[in-house]
């Protein structure tokens, strides 16, 4: 058996096949490994000095083919990934053909794809099962596929992708070839591949990059110290953290600033440690696990005040924050922070991610933005960490006061993930807001809806004529949203019988609606103003405020005169094309979250013609309601826009 690291370009190139037997499953990767592959290929690309990323392992053996077959290898362990890779270079060879960029083309084709001097089988570099052969050789030979696939739902998923980012395919390419990095193992023709697959995915817990790290640690420190450096440092570190270790090593690693992926944690770690220093660095990796402990089980922090910041950064998903927070912990316990000051940054983190999450901003790009922080605080904020984070986050997509109010009434707070446990912290935090003298228990309250999630008779009389309207666009609004200890008692009872209970609640949130008489929309959006108006006061802004930006713009009475989504220009001339347009590019780039929005917007979106007023069918077969008002329209629009996690930079509509 021989094993070595390399590039991928080294595993593909050349006059060879891969074949993989018939042991092996079919390929079955689904959108989760595609979506993990995509966003690590993206951030290679968007990296200045990519490092060398690891995709796994690439295990085969000789096997025998006739002296003038090309040489093959059959493939034990690695298929799907390769599989992917395969599809990611055609469907790039497939667009420089588009763009008449035929040489590019012809150069992934016949170094990458194809064994381009041979015939019938010996042709592909890659030959799957037989279930999958024939999809696949039409993917390489450019034909269309009439049968669906998991195959060619991979292709279609990322020529998806494709569209959504603006890289030179060339870049995309090189990364795919130059920087993935594969180990290779290569089996003797006399081990018996059955046994090697069937040990490959026998069941058991796998080796994790920490147990790698600790391996590499002792092999750089004397025998006669390594019982007691276990004992003191690794052992309990790995007690402490448990399988949150490999992690706890990468957010230590990114201390500095430098941005690590998760496979990557073994090599980035192998570039800091050496024969000298590996157990000075191995105490330092020590004491600052005590410090992660705390941060991720906040139970162990033995100051109050910083607790209750852990805790409520935790409901936030802080993830992302966790090398500076390490930072600045470690600063703190060096007396170089005040506690006033760890704790200014604290609520600085929450302030930051909590208007971010009202204004819908995605995710994506904290990891960067977080990275950045620290070295900045080092050379421009020495003097003054506390006020260095809210210097340097306020101009990196941090909501100003108009944005925040405006989004604060309109958002959906209330839906699925993590969604309800971050809008349950903004409700208890509201709660907590209206000074009460007595401490108030929030463990067993859980959200409530006045108005109920499933309309009765009642509600819809109540609500009048536009009920469903109300209902769509307000029912998980922060106006309509409150808590309960009764949740399932109270259910869809009536306004008035729901009253009741709230009158006899202890929470403030509750005793709003003693004095009111009915739950219309006109209650909602009031309601809705007051609670942004707390929030405004709890998230106050940090920053300068300059030139705020705007929610939703008033559009009654407009025209509009273009639509842009992600750089491509629609031409428009009514609300209704706005409409029209944006689903079926929503439908496109997204179907599984489209069929999400049809979930949640019945009233407007469905597959019966005969359930809407006026209508226009979708590219997908779907019908849409197009019997709207213009803000209705631009309402529903930004929803569905950030469903597929878009921002308003990625949807716009010019207007007259």
């Amino acid at each position: 058996m021989q094993a070595k690291e390399t590039k991928l370009q080294d595993i593909i190139e050349g006059t060879k096949q891969y074949v993989i037997p018939l042991f092996q499953r079919t390929y079955s990767w689904e959108n989760k490994e595609w979506d993990i592959l995509w966003k690590d290929l993206i951030e290679l690309c968007e990296a200045e000095n990519p490092r060398t990323h690891f995709i796994g392992s690439i295990v085969n053996m000789p096997t025998v083919s006739v002296p003038e077959g090309v040489a093959k290898f059959l493939l034990i362990d690695g298929q799907q990934r390769l599989t992917t890779i395969f599809v990611l270079l055609i469907l790039l060879r497939n667009k420089a053909r588009d763009s008449q960029r035929e040489d590019f083309a012809e150069e992934i084709n016949n170094t990458l794809l194809v064994n381009p001097y041979k015939k019938g089988n010996d042709f592909f570099k890659l030959m799957p099962t037989q279930v999958d052969r024939d999809i696949y050789k039409n993917l390489i030979n450019g034909k269309q596929n009439e049968t669906e696939s998991q195959l060619t739902k991979a292709y279609n998923f990322f020529e998806k992708k494709l569209r959504q980012v603006s890289f030179e395919h060339d870049k995309l390419k090189k990364i795919i070839s130059s920087y993935f990095s594969v180990v290779s193992i290569v089996l003797d023709t006399d081990d018996n591949p059955y046994l090697v697959f069937e040990s490959l995915n026998a069941k058991g817990k796998p080796l994790t990059q920490a147990d790698l790290i600790r391996n590499y640690f002792f092999m750089r420190i004397h025998v006669d110290n390594q019982d007691e450096i276990y004992k003191n440092y690794w052992y309990p570190m790995q007690t402490a953290l448990d399988e949150s270790l490999t992690e706890y090593i990468r957010h230590y690693l990114m201390r500095d600033g430098s941005i690590i992926k998760q496979n990557d944690v073994y090599y980035a770690l192998k570039e800091k440690v050496s024969q000298t220093n590996a157990i000075d660095y191995l105490k330092e990796l020590y004491e600052f696990s005590a410090y992660y402990q705390r941060l991720i089980y906040p139970k162990f922090e033995p100051e109050e005040g910083l607790q209750k910041y852990f805790y409520r950064l935790n409901r936030i998903e802080v993830t992302t924050a966790y090398p500076l927070l390490l930072n600045c912990y470690g600063n703190y316990m060096q007396n170089n922070i005040s506690k006033t000051d760890f704790v200014s940054i604290l609520r600085t983190l929450e302030n930051y991610l909590i208007r971010r999450f009202v204004c819908n901003i995605p995710t994506n790009q904290l990891n960067k933005i977080f990275s950045a922080v620290y070295p900045l605080l080092v050379t421009k904020h020495q003097d003054n960490h506390a006020e260095g984070v809210k210097s340097i986050l306020q101009n990196r997509g941090y909501p100003k006061d108009t944005e925040f109010y405006t989004r604060f009434k309109e958002t959906k707070f209330y839906g699925a993930g993590d969604r309800q446990i971050k809008t349950k912290l903004i409700l208890e935090t509201l709660e907590e807001n209206s000074a009460h003298k007595e401490v108030v228990s929030f463990d067993n309250l859980t959200i409530e809806h006045v108005m109920p999630q499933t309309l009765s008779e009642w509600w819809q009389n109540h609500i009048g004529e536009d009920w469903e309207d109300t209902h769509e666009f307000f029912l998980h609004t922060i106006g309509n949203l409150t808590l309960t200890a009764y949740n399932s008692e109270l259910s869809n009872d009536d306004f008035t019988s729901k009253k009741k209970t709230y009158d006899d609640s202890h929470l403030e949130l509750n005793r709003y609606f003693f004095p009111i008489a009915s739950w219309t929309r006109t209650e909602i959006e009031r309601r809705a103003e007051a609670l942004a108006k707390q929030a405004l006061e709890i998230w106050n802004f940090f920053g300068q405020e300059s030139t705020a930006t705007s929610g939703l713009k008033e559009v009654t009475g407009t025209s509009p005169t273009g639509l842009k989504i992600l750089g491509q220009q629609f031409q428009v001339q009514t609300w209704r094309d706005v409409l029209e347009q944006t689903l079926n590019t929503v439908a496109d780039l997204e179907p599984d979250k489209f069929e999400i929005i049809a979930q949640n917007f019945p009233r407007y979106l469905g597959k019966e013609k005969n359930k809407f007023k006026a209508v226009r069918q979708l590219q997908n077969g779907f019908f849409i309601e197009v019997n709207l008002s213009a803000q209705s329209i631009q309402k529903f629009c930004s929803q569905a826009i950030e469903t597929i996690e878009l921002t308003c930079d990625d949807w716009s509509v010019m207007v007259s």
